[in-house]
């Protein structure tokens, strides 16, 4: 079985991270797991579990993918769920420089795990979490950004 995870902390999970869990499980990946990250390292606006429900929510139509939080390193996260692959989305050029040394630090933590960059579709390029929360916190209109759960959870944490 071809599987991936893809990791991040996805506070709060996009559009553009679900189509790009749905392209790579539709097309690349006979199972894709989404690897919430606790992330001590960084300030959340939704703790750990309230992040996993959202993306499960948003990804409640998609068949083959499973999400789940972690904590600690990657590849042996990734080890224990017989994945051979960490999936990465590169929206910008400045994603690259980043992706690329975690990739290469990945590769000697675990020489048997590969990562595979996809570049998200044109409609998304330019969407962020951060960028999707500075609007939710501005009173903006984020429904073409996120999931309805996904929204209502924004306005009900910025009220």
């Amino acid at each position: 079985m071809n599987i991936a995870v893809y990791p991040g902390t996805f506070d709060p999970f996009t559009n553009g991270h679900k189509d790009l869990v749905q392209r790579a499980s539709t097309n690349i990946f006979d199972k894709v797991y989404v690897c919430v990250a606790e992330n001590s390292r960084k300030e959340t606006l939704f703790s750990l579990s309230e992040r996993i429900n959202l993306a499960e929510k948003s990804l409640i139509d998609l068949k083959n993918i499973e999400v789940i939080g972690f904590d600690g390193l990657l590849v042996d996260f990734a080890e224990k769920l017989n994945a051979k692959v960490i999936l990465r989305g590169l929206r910008v050029v400045s994603d690259f420089e980043y992706e690329f040394q975690m990739s290469s630090m990945n590769k000697k933590l675990n020489h048997n795990i590969e990562s595979i960059f996809l570049t998200p579709s044109e409609s998304y390029a330019f969407l962020s979490s951060s960028l999707v929360k500075e609007i939710a916190e501005l009173g903006g209109d984020i429904s073409k950004f996120v999931s309805s759960e996904v929204k209502d959870a924004l306005q009900t944490k910025y009220k």
